[in-house]
């Protein structure tokens, strides 16, 4: 795709030098490298689109992935003394599972209040599943953010030019 758009903006520039040169004017060095950098800011733009789109499209296939998984799970969160809650669910075994709400740090266990390292539960199995989609989900989020801001970026270029 991106040797596509190349091969596009390189016969957009021919074609306006021709443009240029049939009108008996040869153009100057500075009226060329405005053109070249239009046609490699209008490209730029496309690719961030681009993933702009495939980003979004992704967020849309994880969120239901995430509310599936959440149903799952107890909202758990003391405001007065903890910043992030966590998603519990209870599992065979007396197993208790702990996903924080942010997707950082590791997954908790517990068996009879004490904390464990691993459990082979479907408690944990789901928890695991959780962890990743949110830790995703929060991936994707920035990436949105910050590709919606290339967007912004161009588009303001290209508006100047």
């Amino acid at each position: 795709m991106k040797r596509t758009i190349y091969i596009l903006a390189v016969c957009v520039l021919v074609v306006s030098g021709m443009m240029l040169s049939g009108c008996g004017k040869k153009p100057s060095a500075v009226e060329q490298r405005r053109a070249e950098k239009h046609v490699r800011d209008s490209v730029a733009l496309m690719e961030q689109e681009r993933s702009l789109a495939y980003y979004q499209s992704q967020l849309e296939i994880l969120a239901p992935q995430a509310d599936s998984l959440l149903a799952l799970f107890k909202y758990e969160k003391n405001e007065k003394y903890q910043d992030h809650g966590y998603y519990v669910a209870t599992g065979k075994n007396g197993l208790r599972v702990k996903v924080r709400d942010d997707g950082k740090g590791d997954i908790l266990l517990y068996r009879e209040g004490k904390r464990i390292e691993s459990a082979d539960d479907e408690a944990f199995e789901r928890a695991q599943h959780l962890h990743i989609v949110i830790n995703d989900i929060n991936e994707l989020e920035k990436r949105i953010q910050h590709t919606s801001l290339e967007v912004q970026k161009y588009q303001k270029r290209l508006q100047k030019q």
